[in-house]
């Protein structure tokens, strides 16, 4: 049986329990009942780079599906460009950071989760990290979506459209960085997720 490994990458300062990766994961779930063979993954990640990437790296590479599709959102779309590079695969990226060692350059020093207030220290290092990660252009455009939102207020849409030139991009009016209206988005992540 053809079987989809879905990993969820959540955003900086974020973790599994934003409210996209638990529609996203739910809806998941939903599939999986419905018959799919589906394995869903969504870790918390460490504030190295590297580290969140030899992790995330170690599950795919030991998993048992046939196929893999990467979702992230924000730091997580950074992270989606290079799995996705790297493996081939099917990458969907919400309102990414597709230069996020530019974007999280001036939030180095002690910083706190979303919604924990847990402190994690986010060194200088970690932005060499992201700049090796940093993938210039992507190939194979038909593998990737975009969900980009003009009202985001910490990343600018129009760089994100123009990283994915030849991708499937839905382009939402407003809105915001979190993408608040995400629900109405679902089945489409869903749908190229899975086909």
């Amino acid at each position: 049986m053809n079987s989809l490994l879905v990993v969820y990458l959540h955003g900086f300062r974020s973790s599994p329990r934003s409210s996209k990766a638990q529609m996203t994961g739910d809806a998941i779930a939903h599939r999986a009942e419905q018959g799919a063979s589906i394995e869903w993954y969504c870790p918390q990640l460490l504030a190295s780079p590297r580290e969140s990437m030899e992790m995330v790296q170690r599950h795919i590479d030991t998993a048992k599906a046939d196929r893999l599709t990467v979702i992230g959102s924000s730091l997580g779309g950074f992270y989606t460009n290079y799995l996705a590079e790297r493996y081939g695969c099917k990458g969907i990226a919400l309102n990414p950071a597709v230069r996020a060692g530019r974007e999280l350059a001036p939030h180095v020093g002690m910083m706190t989760a979303y919604d924990s207030e847990e402190p994690f220290d986010f060194r200088a290092e970690y932005i060499d990290e992201l700049n090796r990660m940093q993938v210039e252009s992507i190939t194979h455009p038909e593998r990737y979506l975009l969900l980009a939102a003009t009202g985001d207020e910490l990343l600018d849409w129009r760089e994100m459209a123009a990283f994915y030139p030849g991708a499937q991009q839905i382009i939402i009016q407003g809105s915001d960085h979190g993408i608040a209206n995400y629900s109405d988005y679902l089945d489409a992540v869903i749908d190229f997720a899975c086909d």
